[in-house]
């Protein structure tokens, strides 16, 4: 054979085996083809941003040998990002319990079912109404006839605040519904242009600590009564109360709902070996997670595990069952 040919056959040989080498089996029988996972978050100012973050950082930090591209995606928020795991332009996001509930149920402002499932179930978003001493506001019901923000414009939020209002026997039509995020809720109060807001999230809520600095604010208590009305629901469930003086304001304790919690969630077609990796990576790491955010304390094995009304991804179920803490039936 001519020294041309006998070289060009060892390159070609030497060729094949690299090839091979790439796309052959690793570890956790993942391959060696890099694999691009996006994340959808949530406009910066609230939690979903943050712990989503931390979520895509702590996986990317302790992947060992899978080769992924893990990227957080700044996106208007749970409406959206379901949307956008129904197109696959993302492979997993952050999201309301509540808004992923009829989204699943294709309820409410949902044409159809939406194949989203749940992969953790994290931190409680702790509801609560505020008003200013002055208004003369004292309960839910009070609400009738007064301007209220009830959170930004297309965030959401109507699917959990509806049934709460109702429980208490208060309709959108009864009231003047104003939008604004929880900054903007403050401004408007102190400004007289709003007489009550609803604002959620984790305790204590940084706007309302910041409107207690500069206003007198008062806090409107939830109807006991209304827990078994909205039993019918599995996102809503009534939490410790909020202790007096968490808030400057806060005179005495007060009862507390947890209107959706912030979730984890995928799409049904997303790879179950993904979901398993991921959901593993995540729980195993949800220390360093609570490093980067104190919300994702709230990934423990009782909360983790918990319906809401949204399936579980099969993956997510997988680990779960591996790790000896989902629930037996």
């Amino acid at each position: 054979m001519h020294l041309k040919q006998v070289f060009g056959f060892c390159l070609i040989t030497i060729t094949s085996v690299v090839l091979c080498g790439c796309n052959g089996s690793g570890e956790n029988g993942t391959t060696a083809e890099r694999k691009f996972i996006n994340l959808g978050t949530a406009p910066t100012g609230g939690a979903f941003h943050p712990v989503g973050c931390a979520a895509a950082n702590v996986v990317t930090e302790n992947k060992g040998d899978l080769n992924w591209v893990v990227t957080p995606q700044g996106t208007k928020g749970t409406q959206e990002n379901i949307r956008r795991l129904e197109s696959d332009e993302l492979q997993f996001a952050m999201a309301n319990a509540a808004i992923s509930y009829f989204a699943v149920n294709g309820e409410g402002a949902w044409e159809k079912p939406h194949q989203i499932r749940a992969v953790a179930t994290i931190a409680p978003n702790i509801g609560i109404f505020v008003t200013t001493k002055s208004s003369g506001i004292n309960k839910i019901s009070d609400l009738k006839g007064k301007r209220v923000v009830l959170g930004p414009s297309g965030a959401g939020f109507d699917y959990f605040l509806k049934p709460l209002l109702q429980a208490h026997g208060v309709t959108y039509d009864d009231l003047t519904p104003l939008n604004g995020n929880y900054i903007d809720a403050g401004d408007m109060l102190a400004d007289g242009k709003a007489d009550a807001a609803f604002m959620g999230g984790a305790i204590p809520i940084p706007a309302v600590v910041q409107l207690c600095s500069t206003q007198d604010v008062g806090f409107l208590p939830f109807d006991e009564a209304v827990v078994e009305k909205l039993k019918d629901y599995p996102f809503y469930s009534v939490v410790k109360d909020i202790p007096a003086d968490t808030y400057s304001d806060l005179d005495q304790d007060l009862k507390a709902i947890n209107v959706g919690n912030m979730q984890l969630i995928t799409h049904a077609n997303v790879d179950e070996d993904v979901v398993y990796h991921f959901t593993k990576i995540m729980y195993e790491n949800r220390d360093k997670m609570a490093e980067r955010h104190p919300a994702a304390k709230a990934i423990n094995p009782k909360n983790a595990v918990r319906d809401t009304g949204t399936p579980f991804h099969p993956g997510a179920i997988k680990y779960y069952k591996e790790a000896g803490i989902w629930p037996t039936e």
